[in-house]
């Protein structure tokens, strides 16, 4: 998968309505007290990053798998994507715990952090399921731009290629040498491909609200 300069397989989703542009102003609020705390502790804020972008794919997947129980529908395989995803982002997590060790305050700020984030998000996916995806979606358009930062400062030097985790080779399949700029990259196209599919779920969402309302205008009048 290749990435441009800022971490890009291809342009960003351009908020498109309303609802775009609320979930797009959560993320870059969210992004600017990032920014202020971590600065350039990349591995620090990968953790912190990464406690909270595991929560999305299981609230979205319980939510998913209670709505095909009360329509008695197929979930056209979302519940399984939205699993995979969550554990996805958990390994990412355990991954970079390895890497950073985060002190105590930071371990306390990653429960804090998990425990107002997943109320939320609850809320959000419950009743705007739309916004919920998008949100994700642009939440890992960023997290591709940090990881593209995180890569550039071991590329300078500023950052050590430390050996990369057992855990991590296992996982992601690695050389047995991998170091950390090999992990980073396999999370970078793990966060690509989390972008892609939160923003194919918002967009199939779209179309479903599209085609209820062309059927609602088109049915005909009731007589009086």
């Amino acid at each position: 998968m290749a990435f441009d300069s800022l971490g890009e397989t291809h342009a960003r989703h351009a908020p498109q309505t309303l609802r775009d542009r609320v979930a797009l102003g959560m993320v870059k609020f969210m992004r600017v007290f990032a920014d202020a705390f971590f600065r350039q502790r990349y591995g620090h804020r990968a953790v912190v990053l990464e406690t909270v972008a595991a929560v999305p794919g299981m609230v979205g997947g319980l939510l998913q798998h209670l709505k095909a129980l009360r329509h008695i529908r197929d979930d056209q395989g979302w519940i399984r994507e939205l699993l995979d995803e969550a554990d996805n982002e958990r390994m990412h997590l355990m991954t970079f715990i390895k890497v950073a060790q985060p002190n105590l305050f930071e371990r306390w700020l990653i429960m804090v952090a998990q425990a107002v984030f997943y109320n939320f998000y609850f809320f959000l996916y419950l009743f705007f399921p739309r916004v919920a995806h998008r949100f994700v979606a642009y939440l890992e358009e960023e997290a591709v731009v940090s990881y593209t930062k995180y890569l550039a400062a071991i590329d300078s030097g500023a950052l050590e290629n430390v050996p990369a985790p057992e855990l991590a080779i296992d996982y992601w399949k690695l050389p047995p040498d991998a170091r950390l700029r090999e992990v980073v990259e396999a999370v970078r196209e793990d966060e690509a491909r989390h972008r892609d599919v939160n923003h194919g779920f918002a967009d199939a969402l779209a179309e479903q609200a599209r085609k209820k309302e062309t059927t609602a205008t088109s049915r005909p009048a009731e007589q009086p």
